[in-house]
């Protein structure tokens, strides 16, 4: 029996997860995700993300393919595996897709969403939903700081010291923050991403709008290709994988849900 490719938009809360990818002696999303389809499908299902998530990053916009025999319909996955995964995890959109059809490596590009209170006190409400900076944070200086990043160059002192990427090289589509109330928004496109690149990005851009350094030092940092030129790496919670963008040949829509969030 022939098999068939289909992809999956999964939206998850990563405060309950060890990370997207499968480990051992913790529970992951890729985990929580196969258990749910293989019920389904009535075998064993393996997928494959667009973009690994560590451990309390959560996800709008993940995007997965399987390959599987069972004879099911689009929306009997979604309807399927939501029926069998607990809360914190959702498939809001599952498509066929064409064999070639790779959920890492056809991406075209990502898309991140950092949040972050900034006020005296703690978040109650939003805890593990957004990072927390008391520091009073000055908007125009984190703005005069972002253009450096953007375009291509070498982000190795944007990157964990553990990152395995063979390359260093990422194109920055889009920088972009803005401010509501209490509340920043961190918009990062790119054609792809290093671990913990936009944590350590953000982590820059706040010393700068916190007056800890000059708008200038994110681009120094960048020119400096050294991780020990960098800021402190901004927390996990205030993460978000928002969507990913493919060639629209695959007919695959770039599926934004109304998640309410920001």
């Amino acid at each position: 029996m022939t098999t068939r490719r289909f992809a999956l938009v999964v939206e998850y809360d990563g405060r309950a997860f060890c990370g997207w990818e499968r480990q051992p002696h913790c529970e992951s999303v890729q985990a929580a995700v196969e258990r749910a389809l293989s019920r389904v499908a009535d075998e064993p299902i393996r997928v494959v993300c667009a973009g690994r998530t560590d451990s309390g990053v959560h996800a709008l916009g993940q995007v997965v393919h399987f390959d599987t025999r069972a004879r099911r319909l689009e929306d009997a996955w979604r309807r399927g595996a939501n029926a069998n995964l607990a809360a914190g995890v959702a498939v809001v959109a599952a498509h066929e897709v064409p064999g070639d059809f790779h959920a890492r490596f056809s991406a075209r590009w990502r898309h991140y969403r950092y949040l972050l209170l900034n006020r005296p006190d703690r978040p109650a409400v939003l805890h593990g939903r957004v990072a927390w900076d008391r520091r009073p944070l000055d908007l125009a200086r984190i703005r005069a700081a972002v253009g450096p990043l953007v375009g291509t160059h070498d982000f190795s002192a944007y990157r964990a010291s553990a990152c395995q990427a063979p390359s260093p090289v990422r194109t920055v589509h889009a920088l972009d923050v803005q401010r509501r109330d209490a509340q920043f928004c961190f918009d990062v496109v790119a054609d792809g991403f290093l671990h913990r690149m936009v944590r350590n990005i953000v982590g820059v851009l706040l010393a700068i709008g916190a007056g800890e350094a000059e708008p200038e030092w994110a681009r120094e940092v960048l020119e400096s290709r050294d991780r020990t030129q960098g800021g402190v790496t901004a927390p996990a919670e205030g993460l978000y994988l928002v969507r990913v963008g493919y060639s629209a040949r695959y007919s695959l829509p770039a599926v934004l849900p109304d998640s309410g969030v920001w």
